[in-house]
C-alpha cells in the first residue's frame, strides 16, 4: 500500500509535509478541511506514507458491501449515527483499552458546507487525556501535512479559535465548501 499511496501522490503532483509527534502513541488526529470525496484518497494515501497506524470512524452505511471490507482493512470502526450510543464515551473507552490508539476525525464531520466544527472530536481528546494532532489536505497546494498539535484545556470555545485559525489557511478542494 505504501508503494500505491507513492504513486499516486506522484501521478497527481503531492506531496507531504512535517511530522508526527515522536514518543506518542496515542492521539486524535483531525483532518480537515474535507470538502471532497478526494479526500479519502489522498488521506488514506498519507496515512502509509506517514506510516500511521491509525483507525477512523465512518457512518454504518458505508461499511456495507462491496467496499466495506476496504474501510475495515484500513482501520475503520463502523457507528450507527442514529442510535443513543454515546460515540464520545465508547471512543474514550477505546483509548482507555488500548496503549496505542491513533484516531482521524473530519472536526466538520462532513463534506458538506458548515459553519461550525462538531465538537465530538474535541471531547474524546479532552475525555482520553490525549492531545490533538492538526493533520490537513491542501489541495492549492498539493499537500497532506501535519500541522500543530493542541493539548485540549477544557475550554472548547479557546482551543476551537486556535484549530479554526490554523485551518482558515487550507483549501479544500471545493473552496465554497469549507469551513467559515
Amino acid at each position: 500500500m505504501k508503494l500505491l499511496s507513492k504513486l499516486v501522490f506522484w501521478i497527481f503532483g503531492w506531496k507531504i509535509k512535517g511530522g508526527l509527534p515522536e514518543g506518542a502513541k496515542r492521539y486524535v488526529v483531525i483532518v480537515g478541511p474535507h470538502t471532497s470525496a478526494w479526500d479519502v484518497v489522498f488521506g488514506v494515501a498519507a496515512i502509509y506514507l506517514f506510516d500511521l497506524p491509525v483507525r477512523f470512524l465512518g457512518k454504518q452505511e458505508a461499511f456495507k458491501p462491496p467496499f466495506g471490507f476496504l474501510l475495515k482493512a484500513w482501520g475503520g470502526i463502523p457507528i450507527d449515527r442514529f442510535s443513543n450510543n454515546n460515540v464520545v464515551d465508547q471512543v474514550v473507552k477505546m483509548f482507555e483499552e488500548n496503549e496505542e490508539f491513533i484516531l482521524a476525525l473530519s472536526p466538520e464531520g462532513t463534506r458538506s458546507k458548515v459553519h461550525e466544527f462538531r465538537k465530538g472530536f474535541y471531547y474524546m481528546a479532552l475525555g482520553a487525556k490525549v492531545p490533538i494532532v492538526m493533520g490537513y489536505l491542501d489541495f492549492k497546494n498539493k499537500i497532506a501535512g501535519i500541522g500543530p498539535i493542541i493539548h485540549p484545556t477544557g475550554n472548547y470555545e479557546e482551543d476551537e479559535k486556535i484549530i479554526r485559525t490554523f485551518y482558515s489557511a487550507i483549501e479544500g478542494k471545493h473552496i465554497d465548501k469549507g469551513i467559515n
